[in-house]
């Protein structure tokens, strides 16, 4: 756990952006065995937008970041630093961040991609936070963007019916620029359960061949059962000691802004805190799981709503793929 200290770090402006195909429960039906009741009651998702021919990772970053920037007040040319959070890069190398650095004019900043699941944007906050607090940057772009579409088996009902496309970033610089300040964060991993979400074809242990495909390795293969108990043993009391050694109850915490995997996850997490529902911010039911992008969308519209106001505290908490997870305390 860190406690931030310091010159302190806070997210100066927000953006997000979706592609323009919806893909609904009922078109879901008409393509695998399931339907618009099942895929409710197991996940709370009842559409998700999925991006169009030719629509890149990069394309969907490039334009939550453009909107970040506006509403931050930042000109590329003053970031320092560019971190995309992706599980579905358009390539393995070039880097989603370097082709965004290039494309948003960027010159003095550098760029890497974090892939940690869909923790991946949660672990690049707490890195640029981290950085800026020190003193190291003062401006740094953070981005999760997903097109997982084009990775998933679209006749697996367990994996089809989840993921959705999407993107959200936002700006981050020092405390005193945006008056909140990120108060700490906490960055986890247990590589024993390393096997639970996988997408296992392509690079050095399984090269692409006529078998990795016809064994189906090119796309998302997902122990539902197992990560589900894994995130209702491992989460609730994570969070519990991360609010501890912050020194802080969950009652102070204003709005709760999980993963967007599953609003039974959401909902089991919050009754074994005894949290009311409206404490989270949901929007899982309109866009899917979109992996790395799923928190900064949904902080993005908390705050673009107006729902989050000035001294709120915002926890953000997300799990993925490793398995990993972690969680970033802030005050707006």
């Amino acid at each position: 756990m860190s406690k931030l200290g310091g010159f302190g770090a806070t997210v100066m402006g927000t953006g997000m952006a979706i592609p323009g195909r919806v893909v609904t429960n009922q078109d879901l039906e008409r393509m695998v065995d399931t339907s618009d009741q099942w895929i409710v009651e197991r996940t709370g998702i009842r559409t998700r937008y999925v991006a169009e021919e030719g629509v890149l990772t990069t394309d969907l970053a490039e334009a939550a970041s453009r909107e970040a920037l506006r509403n931050a007040g930042v000109a590329p040319e003053d970031l320092d630093l560019i971190l995309v959070g992706t599980n579905s890069p358009d390539t393995l190398f070039p880097a989603v961040a370097a082709k965004l650095q290039g494309r948003l004019g960027a010159v003095r900043a550098g760029a890497a991609d974090v892939q940690s699941g869909c923790t991946g944007s949660l672990y690049a906050m707490a890195m640029a936070a981290g950085g800026i607090a020190s003193g190291a940057f003062r401006h740094v772009l953070v981005v999760g963007a997903e097109v997982l579409s084009r990775m998933i088996d679209w006749t697996d009902r367990n994996t089809c019916v989840l993921f959705g496309d999407g993107a959200g970033a936002v700006v981050m610089g020092p405390a005193s620029c945006g008056g909140g300040r990120v108060e700490g964060f906490s960055l986890r991993a247990d590589g024993t359960k390393h096997d639970l979400i996988t997408f296992m074809g392509g690079l050095v242990e399984h090269p692409a061949s006529e078998e990795t495909l016809a064994a189906g390795m090119h796309h998302v293969k997902m122990k539902g059962n197992d990560v589900f108990k894994f995130v209702n043993r491992e989460i609730p009391p994570f969070i519990d000691g991360f609010l501890e050694e912050m020194g802080l109850s969950p009652e102070e915490v204003a709005h709760w802004v999980f993963h967007q995997a599953n609003w039974r996850i959401i909902d089991g997490v919050l009754k074994r805190m005894g949290l009311p529902e409206d404490r989270a911010v949901v929007n899982l039911d309109r866009y899917g799981n979109t992996s790395s992008a799923s928190i900064l969308m949904a902080l993005h519209e908390a705050v673009s709503s107006g729902r989050v106001s000035k001294g709120d505290r915002v926890l953000m908490s997300s799990f993925g793929a490793g398995m990993t997870y972690g969680a970033l305390l802030l005050q707006y």
